[in-house]
């Protein structure tokens, strides 16, 4: 479970007290017969667990049900990523080699082989080219839920967030059927999912304070009822 002092980091970012979520320490490479330059690097970060279900059908009581904001002024160079997290490691990069099995990363950090399963479709990838980092909250979605009044570092952490469940490494094919939609409109193929993805995604709003439309809120619980804890 996310531990209390992640999220007083999260909202600490969320009121602009950090312009980005602080970086993940650089892991030590290990021994390896592939060049030097390219080392297997362990994650840098186990991926953040969302709240049990229990606990998220209690942030999603208290979400507030607001109609979507217009999308005047949205642009999705307000949400400045991928940011670097540390050395030539940026946040998508990161993120491949958390969610990978076996990643090897180049001197520029760029994932240059590994499996990835994504969690969304249960596809298997080998190529990191295939993958798109899904921000589990979309930002045009958090733009018309309260974020069009953030002001950017408070954006730039959100859009970078390793600590709560917003990032994952998905098939490129699933995260763009997606798009920015919200889960009334859009949920992972993957039923089995649903219960985590529903998890994360109230956790997120609850995080950030952003609303919800009530058909929203609706499939999130039924969502939810999917769970076995």
């Amino acid at each position: 479970m996310i531990t209390s002092r992640r999220r007083l980091r999260a909202v600490t970012a969320l009121l602009g007290l950090s312009a980005a979520v602080l970086p993940a320490a650089a892991a030590t490479a290990a021994a390896s017969p592939v060049p030097a330059h390219v080392v297997a690097r362990p994650a840098l970060r186990d991926l953040p667990e969302p709240p049990p279900a229990n606990v998220a059908r209690t942030e999603l009581a208290q979400l507030h049900v607001e109609a979507p904001r217009p999308m005047t002024g949205y642009s999705r160079a307000k949400f400045p990523h991928w940011i670097t997290q540390h050395g030539q490691c940026d946040t998508r990069e990161v993120v491949l080699a958390r969610d990978g099995k076996d990643v090897k990363q180049d001197e520029k950090c760029h994932a240059i082989s590994g499996t990835w399963v994504s969690p969304y479709d249960d596809k298997t990838f080998t190529v990191a080219g295939q993958l798109d980092i899904d921000h589990v909250v979309p930002l045009a979605n958090a733009w018309r839920s309260g974020a069009d009044e953030w002001t950017t570092p408070q954006r730039k952490a959100f859009a970078n967030d390793l600590v709560h469940s917003q990032l994952v490494a998905v098939s490129a094919a699933s995260n763009r059927s997606k798009g920015d939609q919200s889960p009334d409109q859009w949920a992972p193929p993957l039923r089995s999912y649903w219960c985590t993805y529903a998890r994360a995604w109230t956790d997120v709003k609850h995080v950030y304070r952003l609303t919800v439309t009530e058909a929203e809120k609706t499939k999130l619980a039924g969502m939810l009822d999917t769970c076995t804890r």
